[in-house]
């Protein structure tokens, strides 16, 4: 692998393995279209982005406007939203992020669905339900064990009855106020709706699905991927130009998944001393922290297209949560022909460092912090992309 010449560009590298799912739907696959009047956003929206979307033509970067990096709404727009709900996500696009991020987990029929885990007592109003009660359990998930209800005791027909709630309602209390309005909703119908808005706002419109806890869901036969592929391959949008990233923190599939598909694939990284699941199923003593010295890398490079570090790995934290230096990890990756994509960039307060905190110990939990100077951090060491809650904060960020 080399790294672009110099006509290379941070915003046409990004951009070519998102581009021709907008443009294939809305029909303007070599020529940029004047976009027409906005649709409302959904009620009680923040006004809407006014940076100009990207062209889906061939260079990659939006007419009239300049280069910047990618913004992929994390789980939707999850700061306004409640996370992985069809408002989440069509908030985060009509806001301008370029794609959005969606972690899948299975039921017990195997249908792929949008949840940040499986265990859903926190995310749905499954625990006002009392003909759900008796399911209440414990399981032990990639070493770490969770009380609540889990979608691999559901069929889609029940998950199909519940209603999403806010995760973090004592940070984000706002949200709250759509608690038990929006349902849990397969893949298939995140991608009819990413499809509708690519049309209709006639820009690239991009999804990255992430697999969760593989070696898990494996172990119960109801693995991620083969659902994954399958419905990749049935909407056309298993190439490289077709809009989509697939993303894991685990390895092995990931290297599997390189045969499979041609999208491009992300390899996450969590926090110093984690272990994949499938390194610790292989009694692999190796921790997250291998896949990032120069030769995991290179190693990573050979299946991997881009690297999702948690932010801690560019700029670490010490034990007061002040942030350090910046590390080289940036441009170690460039040098693996690696693009950075880091998570998980919010507004409030707990999620900052605390050099950049406001409103001193007692601000309430919902209080938002200087993330524009987090972002400007980010950008300066020379990050591609970043996963943002917050993609209208991001986008006035990132855009010079």
């Amino acid at each position: 692998m080399t790294m672009p010449g110099p006509a290379f560009t941070r915003r046409s590298a990004l951009w070519g393995g998102l581009a021709a799912a907008g443009a294939l739907a809305a029909g303007c696959a070599d020529t940029p279209v004047a976009a027409g009047p906005a649709a409302p956003a959904p009620t009680g929206a923040p006004p809407p982005s006014t940076t100009p979307s990207p062209s889906p033509g061939g260079t990659g970067t939006a007419p009239g406007g300049p280069d910047r990096i990618l913004v992929v709404g994390h789980r939707g727009a999850s700061g306004y939203r409640p996370e992985h709900t069809l408002a989440a996500y069509e908030l985060a696009i009509r806001m301008g992020a370029d794609a959005v991020d969606v972690d899948l987990v299975p039921t017990r029929d195997g249908v792929l669905v949008a949840r940040h885990e499986p265990e859903i007592g926190g995310t749905t109003n499954v625990a006002t339900r009392p003909e759900f009660a008796a399911r209440r359990t414990t399981k032990e998930i990639d070493g770490t064990t969770a009380t609540g209800w889990f979608t691999t005791d559901f069929t889609l027909a029940e998950i199909r009855t519940l209603r999403a709630v806010e995760r973090i309602p004592e940070t984000r209390p706002h949200n709250t106020l759509y608690d038990g309005r929006f349902p849990v909703v397969t893949f298939d119908e995140v991608l009819d709706l990413l499809d509708r808005l690519a049309a209709e706002l006639r820009r690239p419109v991009g999804v990255l699905p992430e697999v969760k806890h593989s070696t898990y869901f494996a172990s119960l036969g109801l693995p991620v991927e083969p659902a994954l592929v399958d419905t990749l391959r049935r909407r056309g949008r298993d190439r490289a130009d077709s809009g989509v990233i697939i993303q894991s923190f685990e390895t092995a599939n990931l290297r599997a998944l390189k045969g499979q598909v041609g999208c491009p694939l992300l390899q996450l990284v969590d926090s110093a001393g984690t272990r994949p699941a499938d390194v610790v199923a292989a009694n692999d003593p190796r921790t997250s922290d291998a896949l990032l010295t120069p030769q995991g890398l290179r190693d990573v490079a050979t299946y991997a297209t881009w690297l999702g570090p948690s932010k801690e790995w560019i700029v670490p934290l010490g034990p007061d949560d002040a942030a350090g230096a910046p590390t080289g990890l940036v441009q170690d990756a460039h040098a693996a022909s690696l693009r950075v994509m880091p998570y998980t960039f919010r507004n409030e307060n707990e999620f900052l460092p605390l050099q950049r905190r406001r409103g001193g110990a007692g601000a309430p939990k919902d209080t938002y912090g200087d993330a524009f100077g987090e972002y400007e951090q980010f950008v300066a060491v020379g990050v591609d992309a970043v996963f943002s809650d917050d993609p209208d904060t991001a986008l006035t960020a990132v855009s010079p």
